[in-house]
């Protein structure tokens, strides 16, 4: 008995967003489910996160001198315009309009 035939294999595409015009692409930090001081909160009350790491940048932000953001900075941002892009299982990834990114979070140098 011949062994069966494999189908032909096609190599895998690799999907990529790529956010236009002045806006970035950020993934969201976990939301948080203990507080600082240690209390556990139920899975119902949840402190928002609005931090996250920036995993793109349009072209028209990566010209503009005017905005100190790159790939792999983090960020405090307002979530009100995020659009959440259902690309992964964990649903973190969201599109923002740069002018939402409020700070770049760095270590100080020292």
């Amino acid at each position: 008995m011949a062994p069966p035939k494999k189908a032909p294999s096609t190599p895998a595409v690799l999907e990529t967003v790529e956010p236009l015009g002045e806006r970035v692409l950020v993934r969201k930090d976990e939301d948080k489910k203990q507080t600082k001081s240690g209390i556990h909160l139920p899975d119902k009350i949840e402190i928002p996160t609005l931090t996250g790491r920036i995993v793109a940048v349009s072209a028209q932000i990566a010209a503009d001198s005017d905005y100190p953001i790159e790939q792999y900075d983090r960020v405090l941002f307002n979530p009100k315009h995020a659009i959440p892009v259902d690309f992964e299982g964990d649903n973190r990834l969201f599109v923002i309009p740069v002018e939402d990114v409020v700070a770049v979070i760095r270590k100080a140098k020292g």
